[in-house]
């Protein structure tokens, strides 16, 4: 029997191969990595060029070699799968020694996203990067001159920021925490917009506590320079910098899939069931690559997180080793870190966004202590909760502050998943203690306010 490929060998792909061993040792199974590096925490490259992470081996979950001589995975860096053949079940490969056709009986795309590089003059130029792999983080500290002598001539002290999403706010932070001067451009109204404009506003009011100056609603139109980037060009005013980081999202690497004639979805993700599989019952799917099924929309949706490519990629192991085994919906459940507040969020949290999915949603926010009143140290939380009117379903919300934030969103989370009612959330039996919550914790009393809306 041929054996199973992966094609990519991070969190989908790593995931699937190692539960896809554990289960049928006896089955072989190849896994091709373009780059060196693999089953690494991308999230974790921020908190590497801001220095809390002290090396970039420190954000690999397990080596290459533990993958081959313990799970006894046919691990192969440095090679590149550039075709399918879907009839011949074959993958062209391109590696070091040349190029070779390997066969398969099933194959999972785990090609993961790249960061977007948008149209933008000056992308080329020297100090323009995108933060989406381990390399280019130390490219950046490199020129920074955080390594030691700099890439960049004189020694940096501006740095601008385009777009603020979650890797532009984590590297804003990440970079003010050198000492440099931080701009941050941002084309929408608010920073974090998929956290909603309540938390967000939260967010910027820190953000310029911190020092950071915020260029929002201010589409940016070139990176101005020579050979290096000098300046960032708004409308009639160029601010100048020394590093310019581009972070405006990421798009899934559906290239090898399309040109297979494997069909994508409409997000423009690899279209995928309920168990990975594409339109090819021989192939998978998983990861920043695929789509998956939103828990409260139930339609398909396009959502690269880490835990999302984690959890598809196991349970298609799972599947192929005999047990088909559903990878699960999403909620979106996302938390991200800006200087001293945490803000969190899961489900729908834009109440248009909510009403283009069919539901009449009713929103409250509300502003409550992250500890019991007497008790010290305590910080206030913001919460944003959306329900819809005729079912009193829970949508989703949001959540920002000092403390307490980051894994309250789970509570959340994990009504969405049961389909539960506000009434039905602020009635659930939760944890109290002076130290660690109110009597009502501000997850239930935010369900209880939205819930008396709805009434």
């Amino acid at each position: 029997m041929d054996p199973i490929v992966v094609v990519g060998g991070d969190a989908a792909g790593m995931s699937a191969a190692s539960k896809l061993k554990r289960e049928r040792p006896d089955r072989e199974v190849v896994v091709f990595e373009r780059g060196e590096w693999v089953s690494y925490g991308a999230c974790g490259l921020p908190y590497y060029v801001k220095g809390e992470v002290e090396s970039l081996e420190d954000l690999v979950s397990i080596p290459p070699e533990s993958f081959i001589e313990e799970r006894e995975i046919d691990l192969r860096t440095g090679h590149e799968v550039t075709a399918i053949d879907r009839e011949a079940r074959t993958v062209t490969v391109e590696a070091p020694e040349g190029t070779f056709e390997q066969p398969y009986s099933d194959l999972l795309v785990a090609t993961g996203a790249r960061a977007v590089e948008p149209p933008l003059d000056g992308m080329g130029l020297d100090g323009v990067f995108t933060l989406h792999d381990m390399d280019t983080a130390a490219e950046i500290r490199r020129y920074l001159g955080l390594e030691g002598e700099t890439d960049a001539g004189d020694a940096p002290d501006r740095v601008g920021v385009i777009g603020g999403g979650y890797v532009g706010v984590e590297m804003v932070e990440a970079f003010a925490a050198h000492g440099f001067e931080v701009h941050l451009f941002e084309m929408l109204p608010h920073v974090l917009q998929p956290f909603g404009p309540e938390a967000a506003a939260v967010v910027e009011d820190h953000l310029r506590e911190q020092g950071v100056h915020l260029h929002l609603d201010t589409p940016v139109d070139a990176i101005l320079g020579d050979d290096r980037a000098t300046a960032i060009a708004t409308g009639d005013e160029a601010v100048a910098v020394d590093l310019a980081l581009v972070g405006v999202g990421v798009a899934p690497n559906v290239e090898l899939a399309e040109a297979a004639g494997i069909e994508l979805g409409d997000t423009g993700a690899i279209a995928t069931d309920e168990y990975g599989r594409t339109s090819d019952e021989h192939v998978y799917a998983a990861g920043d690559c695929a789509e998956a099924t939103h828990v409260v929309t139930g339609e398909p949706d396009h959502v690269p997180l880490a835990l999302t490519a984690n959890r598809a990629g196991r349970a298609i192991g799972q599947t192929l080793a005999g047990d088909p085994t559903p990878v699960g919906e999403i909620a979106g459940t996302a938390a991200a870190k800006a200087f001293d507040l945490a803000v969190a969020r899961t489900g729908l949290t834009d109440e248009e966004r909510a009403r283009e999915a069919g539901f009449d949603p009713v929103s409250v926010s509300i502003t409550t202590g992250s500890r019991a009143h007497y008790y010290p140290g305590g910080e206030e939380i913001r919460v944003t909760m959306l329900a819809d009117r005729d079912t009193g379903r829970v949508l989703g919300a949001s959540m920002v502050g000092r403390e307490g934030v980051a894994k309250r969103i789970d509570t959340v989370a994990t009504a969405l998943h049961a389909g539960m009612t506000a009434h039905q959330l602020s009635y659930l039996d939760l944890s109290y203690a002076p130290p660690f919550s109110p009597v009502w914790d501000p997850v239930l009393t935010a369900a209880k306010v939205l819930d008396g809306e709805l009434e």
